[in-house]
């Protein structure tokens, strides 16, 4: 493998993406030259070009970097792009993003957290904590975490990184802890079957170095788990898991509760980060906060002050007529989780839930469990189906889940028509917007919408 002290030039074949933007960032601050494409500009585009990086928006080989030593790419680049098959006919280092971020953490005290849902809150309530300890920490994280206004923080002793299960990126990691937050079916294209999918989860539990901590939520099996190093549990209502809450309560939209954990009880922990599911996202990054030495006042600081994530529970609008929330959730317990958040915070008011299914893939396979979900809503608009990186599936469209929803107020609107049919709403009491591909794009329009309606 190579050695990043010796690159001086790097090119991304999609920048703009959550994890390459991180990494862009990364070797960025660290003086290499930093250039890439994407296929679209987006608002992390744009700050990537404000903060010195060259992008360009056309695949062709003109606006490629030549001199590159070490060309970065994630799966979703399609196996017929020019520049890509130009920089692999003329035998460039090509590596995808995982194996670079491998790299990047495993030279550090690396802190990896993984799961089907719940990392990026996770990692970033850990990056969190470790920079109000003052703590060196580098963290690469999924999603723009607003206390740092990005999803990048630089540092050189610590690494906070997602383990990424899509496509087995996280066997590249080599973590000194590794947390789980969750084991659950998902990306079936790449895995086929929940069976694969543990295998997966246990093949990266056995990559914790010797003398090592895992930790894992109560409720993920133990068919997973490497024997060979230190194993703890957390959960929120588990009270034989080593790390879990007692004494919660809702107060003013905060929760207060206190954390048992093998030592003793960190008291008095205050979070205004939304819903029981965040909550138990910051026990697990209590728990790893716990097992390097951070003190209970820099742990009780650091929850209090957290802002959230963006598009994590996030809300836009809060006052006497309306609540509006954005999440990406895009699986069924992600989203199980957000709507029980939002009923529980605002338990009298009507639920309007606004939902774009992420993969036809997905969409098919989860089918059922998505309509159950969405049947917990009290009204639903859902959006088509958002492609990404895949091609249509005969007959998976988003009317093979409204069919199976069970809620009487329920439709389908085009995203082109979403805005006009939220005007025409008569009581939006609670809107949440959720889904993984392109509906954040509508968020600005809707704030606007609720706050002049």
């Amino acid at each position: 493998m190579i050695d990043l002290n010796n690159i001086q030039r790097i090119y991304f074949l999609g920048i703009g993406g959550i994890g390459m933007s991180a990494l862009a960032r990364y070797f960025n601050l660290h003086g290499k030259i930093v250039s890439g494409y994407d296929k679209t500009p987006t608002t992390l585009t744009d700050a990537l070009i404000q903060e010195g990086i060259e992008i360009t928006f056309e695949d062709n080989l003109e606006t490629l970097d030549k001199k590159a030593d070490l060309i970065i790419f994630t799966p979703a680049i399609p196996k017929n792009h020019l520049q890509y098959n130009w920089y692999l006919q003329n035998n460039y280092t090509v590596l995808k993003r995982a194996q670079i971020l491998g790299l990047a953490a495993n030279s550090m005290y690396n802190i990896s957290i993984g799961g089907s849902h719940g990392k990026t809150s996770t990692s970033s309530i850990t990056a969190h904590i470790l920079k109000t300890a003052n703590k060196s920490v580098a963290a690469f994280l999924g999603g723009i975490c607003i206390n740092f206004n990005s999803n990048f923080i630089d540092g050189n002793k610590y690494a906070v990184a997602e383990a990424d299960e899509f496509d087995r990126s996280f066997l590249n990691l080599e973590p000194n802890i590794a947390l789980i937050t969750s084991v659950d079916t998902d990306h079936l294209d790449i895995y086929g079957n929940l069976e694969a999918i543990e295998h997966s989860f246990q093949q990266f539990c056995n990559k914790v170095r010797p003398n090592g901590i895992l930790i894992t939520h109560s409720a993920v099996t133990d068919r997973i788990i490497n024997n060979n190093v230190k194993h703890l549990k957390y959960s929120l209502n588990d009270t034989t898991a080593d790390f879990h809450a007692i004494n919660l309560k809702i107060s003013n939209g905060a929760y207060t509760f206190d954390v048992v954990h093998p030592n003793g009880i960190i008291p008095n922990i205050t979070s205004f980060y939304g819903g029981k599911h965040n909550i138990e996202n910051a026990i697990g990054a209590i728990a790893i906060a716990v097992n390097i030495d951070i003190s209970d006042d820099d742990i009780r600081n650091a929850i209090a002050t957290f802002q959230g994530v963006k598009r994590r529970f996030e809300t836009h609008v809060r006052n006497e007529n309306h609540v509006y929330i954005d999440d990406y959730a895009h699986h069924p317990r992600e989203l199980d989780a957000t709507i029980a958040a939002a009923k529980e915070l605002y338990p009298n008011k009507k639920l309007t839930v606004v939902f774009q299914p992420h993969l036809f893939s997905r969409t098919k396979d989860l089918c059922d469990e998505f309509a159950a979900s969405l049947s917990k809503a009290d009204e639903l608009i859902l959006l088509d189906i958002y492609p990404a990186r895949e091609l249509p599936i005969e007959g998976v469209t988003s009317q093979i889940i409204l069919d199976k929803v069970t809620i009487p107020n329920k439709r389908i609107v085009s995203k082109q028509a979403l805005l006009a049919t939220l005007e025409q709403e008569k009581n939006i009491e609670v809107l949440l917007t959720v889904g993984a591909g392109d509906i954040d794009t509508k968020v600005s329009d809707i704030k606007n919408l609720l706050n002049t309606k």
